[in-house]
């Protein structure tokens, strides 16, 4: 078994769509990035890459390709899945935490849960996402930017 860590923020800016977990939240802002800026997967696909020792989204979907531009990161996340199966890991479980003041995501949660286990072929009960506040600190706190950790347990298939 081997575990990662992800961590992912990017920039709310207006006239932008605010997706996470490859949900569409309706809000006044969006995060900015060269593909759909979804921080929470982002940061997931990040843990699970750095679990099997393979770098970080980064080095898959590079920020200076224009193929990737506005891409949707659920679709990047199926990728990642492919690429951990093609060297012969499974996924165990994942639990990712999102940081935002705003807006509240807690209703969005099930959503988030059930998208992001349908691109791993998972169970939704194999993936969790907690949303937290800052308490107002931070650029997080301050509404500047959202950032996402997230770990991932995943094991080799004998």
């Amino acid at each position: 078994m081997r575990i990662g860590h992800g961590y992912d923020v990017h920039r709310l800016v207006p006239e932008r769509k605010l997706i996470l977990g490859g949900v569409d939240i309706p809000w006044e802002k969006g995060l900015l990035g060269h593909s759909d800026a979804d921080v929470l997967t982002h940061a997931l696909m990040d843990a699970l890459l750095g679990a099997a020792a393979l770098g970080d989204i980064g080095k898959l979907f590079p920020d200076n390709d224009p193929k990737y531009s506005g891409a949707y990161s659920i679709e990047l996340l199926k990728e990642v899945c492919r690429v951990l199966e093609s060297r012969g890991y499974g996924i165990c479980n994942v639990d990712c935490t999102v940081l935002a003041q705003r807006p509240k995501l807690a209703p969005h949660i099930p959503l988030m849960r059930q998208r992001l286990a349908e691109a791993m072929g998972l169970d939704t009960d194999q993936v969790s996402v907690k949303a937290t506040t800052e308490e107002g600190l931070g650029f997080t706190g301050e509404g500047l930017g959202i950032a996402a950790h997230a770990v991932a347990l995943i094991e080799k298939s004998k």
